[in-house]
């Protein structure tokens, strides 16, 4: 009999193979952000800010990049899931709830570093030059974002029926890459109005990956502690409200 370990794994890679293989997927989770990469990188508009525009590119892009996969692909994929009683059916099989949740988890994590290897070397190309020790640091702060935004999925897939949680995850993306701080820094914003984007997740995942691969570790405290307290709020939220079918 295998071990929970390895039935979890087992389930990571299926998780990961369907959403490379599945072609609306692919198309948001890394065509769209390496577009708005090559965009962003060759136009003008609109004003980043201070810096080498290209610094500011890419760690935006790659914040849009997480909420793409650990948000919009995975509401999407489990709403469907729980339509379908997939769910609730590998629920009762030797992989378990547990493994089927920690089989999503490495699968996004794994799927999220595919992206950052891919657009991280398209940034290159467009010659992006990180800060070392901020590149470290972001890709912390890209896990955290990751948890976050898997548990936001998770909360509107466990209690939205799938058409609903269709229509939700893409406006949410498409408001967040727009107006959400995802691809422009909230400093651009109006004062007031960039203050309440830094308090949404995506304002905070933005801004915590610009500030940290441009070496601004003194602003990183903000962005942190708002991902921490969404996350926690989200995962909260999620145990209560989660169902695993439509009945």
């Amino acid at each position: 009999m295998t071990s929970p370990a390895l039935r979890a794994r087992s389930q990571a890679g299926f998780e990961v193979r369907t959403l490379l293989s599945n072609g609306e997927q692919l198309l948001v989770s890394l065509l769209l952000p390496a577009i708005a990469l090559v965009a962003l990188a060759i136009g003008t508009a609109p004003d980043l800010g201070p810096g080498r525009r290209i610094d500011i590119v890419v760690p935006s892009v790659l914040a849009l990049a997480v909420v793409s996969t650990a948000f919009t692909g995975q509401a999407i994929s489990t709403g469907f899931d729980r339509r379908y009683g997939v769910l609730r059916l590998l629920g009762v099989t030797p992989l378990g709830r547990s493994g089927l949740l920690a089989g999503k988890a490495i699968a996004v994590v794994a799927v999220v570093a595919l992206q950052t290897v891919v657009l991280g070397i398209l940034g290159a190309c467009f010659g992006w030059q990180p800060d070392v020790p901020g590149l470290l640091v972001g890709l912390l702060i890209m896990l955290l974002g990751t948890w976050t935004w898997v548990a936001l999925a998770l909360l509107i897939s466990g209690v939205l029926r799938a058409e609903a949680v269709l229509a939700v995850a893409n406006l949410l993306w498409v408001l967040f890459a727009g107006v959400g701080g995802l691809l422009l820094p909230t400093q651009q914003f109006p004062d007031a109005v960039g203050t309440i984007i830094r308090l949404l997740p995506s304002g905070s995942l933005g801004d915590g990956l610009r500030d940290a691969m441009t070496g601004q570790f003194d602003s990183l405290l903000e962005p942190v502690l708002v991902l921490l307290l969404w996350g926690a709020a989200a995962t909260a939220a999620t145990a209560a409200t989660f169902r695993w079918d439509d009945r």
